[in-house]
């Protein structure tokens, strides 16, 4: 398993955390942010392909930032994929 920590940029969360077992997303967390959606995010995503996360949530946006928290965790998920 591989801890992930992301500071994202343009949004209300402060930091994503979450780890990686075999290609598949657990325990994410987000520090920051509303709180609910969040949460519920996490519950979402937990134990799917990190990949095909990312690729659902890229590119989606939270009014006029040109970015949000899913985003966010895209890029974080695009970061840990790319390295």
């Amino acid at each position: 398993m591989e801890h992930v920590t992301y500071t994202p940029s343009g949004v209300c969360s402060k930091q994503i955390d979450f780890d990686v077992e075999d290609g598949k997303i657990r325990n994410l967390a987000y520090i920051g942010g509303c709180n609910g959606n969040l949460k519920a995010i996490g519950r979402l995503v937990e134990g799917k392909d990190v990949k095909e996360i990312a690729d659902i949530l890229r590119g989606n946006q939270c009014g006029a930032r040109g970015t949000s928290c899913a985003d966010q965790l895209a890029k974080a998920i695009d970061g840990f994929l790319n390295k």
